[in-house]
C-alpha cells in the first residue's frame, strides 16, 4: 500500500460513494498498489456481488482504507415484507437525510429488483404517492447502483440467488429519464461489471421525449415501459402533466422511433382508475395508440395512495378492458399486483412522507379532444 492515495487523510471531492466510482477512477485511486488489486475489488464487488469487507483476496488494511474513504451511500432505515416473503420492501436513507425506496419480488423462476432513480419526484401523476410528495433530488450513480447491491447482500434477499434471472427495473420512486445520465452509467454497470442482460433491464418513464430519443441513440437494447393511463390529451393532461410538455402525438413518434433502432417491444403501463379511463371509449382510444406500436399494455390495478381519492375498476371491468384490447388486436396483461399491504406495490412509494388528499376530475363530456 505504500505509496496509495487511500493513504491520504481527505476524501475525494463531493464525497462519493465506493460504486460511484467507474472502474478506471478506482483504478486511479488504487495507484501504487500491484495492478491486480483492482481487478481483485471490482470482481468482488460486481461479479461476485460481495460487500467489500468479505472480499478477503484483498488485505484487511486495505479493505478498511477503503471503506473509510468511500464509506456507503445508503443506510438501511427498515426492512417490510408481504405475499408470504416474497415481496421485501427496503427503505433507505440517503447521506443527507433524504429517504428512497427499493422493492424485490421473488417469482418461481426469476427475481425482479424495483429501483428509485430519484428522492421524490417531479412529475405529478396524480395517482402516484412518489409524485404527490414531490422533488427532492436526483440520486448518484452510486445511490442507484447500490440499491442493487446492498439489497442483494441482505439476508432477505438470500434465496433469490437461486431464483432464475434477476431483472432490474426503474420503476421506483421518480422519473428515470429525469436523471438520464446516472441512471444509464448503472445501466452500464449492471450490463458490463455486474453481467445482467440488457433484456433484463426495464426503464420506465411517463414520457419525457427527450430522454427516449437519448435511450434510442444508446447501445443497450433495455427494455422501454411508458405508464401512459390515458390516449387523449385531455385526461392524460390531467393525470400525467408531462403530457402538457410532450403530447401523445409527439411521444408516439418517438416511441416509433424506439421500437425501429431498438427493436424490442414496447410496454404501456395502464392504471385502471375506476370512472376515470376505463370506459369502451378509452379501450378504443387505448388500442388505437397502441397497434401501430405494436406495444403490449399491461392493465394495473390502480393501488391506494393517501394523496388520490379514487377506487380501483372492479376485477370484472379489468377483465372486460382486457378481453376488449385483444378484440382489437392489442395483447394486454392483468398485472398481479405484489406487496400493496406494506405500500410498495405499482405507484406506492413515497419514503414515508406526508400527502395532501386530490382528486382526478371525471370526464365533464364524453367526446375526446385533440392537439
Amino acid at each position: 500500500m505504500r505509496g496509495s492515495p487511500l493513504m491520504a487523510s481527505q476524501r475525494p471531492a463531493d464525497d462519493p460513494c465506493l460504486a460511484d466510482l467507474s472502474r478506471t477512477e478506482l483504478g486511479e485511486l488504487l495507484d501504487g498498489e500491484p495492478s491486480y488489486r483492482l481487478d481483485q475489488v471490482w470482481e468482488g464487488l460486481y461479479r461476485q456481488r460481495r460487500p467489500l469487507d468479505e472480499i478477503t483476496n484483498v488485505s484487511k488494511a486495505l479493505r478498511s482504507a477503503i471503506a473509510d474513504l468511500l464509506p456507503p451511500a445508503l443506510g438501511l432505515v427498515r426492512t417490510q415484507s408481504a405475499d408470504r416473503g416474497s415481496t421485501v420492501k427496503q427503505l433507505w436513507s440517503l447521506r443527507d437525510g433524504h429517504l428512497v425506496e427499493s422493492v424485490l419480488m421473488r417469482y418461481r423462476n426469476r427475481t425482479t429488483l424495483c429501483i428509485s432513480s430519484q428522492a421524490g419526484c417531479a412529475m405529478g401523476c396524480s395517482f402516484c404517492a412518489s409524485g404527490q410528495i414531490g422533488f427532492d433530488r436526483n440520486l448518484s450513480v452510486g445511490e442507484i447502483v447500490e440499491q442493487v447491491l446492498a439489497t442483494l447482500q441482505h439476508p432477505s434477499a438470500a434465496t433469490s440467488r437461486s431464483s432464475g434471472a434477476l431483472n432490474i427495473v426503474f420503476m421506483g420512486m421518480g422519473e428515470p429519464m429525469a436523471n438520464y445520465d446516472a441512471v444509464w452509467s448503472a445501466v452500464e454497470r449492471f450490463h458490463g461489471d455486474m453481467g445482467i442482460g440488457a433484456r433484463h433491464i426495464t426503464i420506465s418513464t411517463v414520457g419525457l421525449v427527450p430522454g427516449i430519443a437519448r435511450l434510442t441513440a444508446a447501445d443497450l437494447p433495455v427494455n422501454l415501459a411508458v405508464s401512459l393511463h390515458a390516449a387523449n390529451d385531455r385526461m392524460r393532461d390531467r393525470i400525467a402533466p408531462i403530457n402538457r410538455t410532450y403530447p401523445l402525438r409527439e411521444l408516439a413518434k418517438c416511441l416509433a422511433e424506439y421500437r425501429r433502432a431498438k427493436r424490442r417491444r414496447i410496454s404501456l403501463e395502464w392504471a385502471m382508475i375506476g370512472g376515470v379511463n376505463d370506459s369502451d371509449r378509452d379501450v378504443a382510444e387505448l388500442a388505437a395508440y397502441a397497434r401501430p406500436l405494436a406495444a403490449h399494455v399491461n392493465l394495473i390495478p390502480l393501488n391506494p395512495t393517501p394523496g388520490y381519492g379514487h377506487e380501483p375498476s372492479p376485477q370484472s371491468t379489468i377483465e372486460r378492458f382486457a378481453a376488449e384490447l385483444a378484440s382489437h388486436g392489442v395483447n394486454a396483461t392483468i398485472r398481479a399486483n405484489r406487496g400493496t399491504s406494506i405500500d410498495a406495490a405499482c405507484g406506492q412509494l413515497r419514503a414515508d412522507k406526508q400527502v395532501a388528499i386530490g382528486r382526478t376530475r371525471r370526464r365533464a363530456s364524453p367526446r375526446v379532444q385533440s392537439r
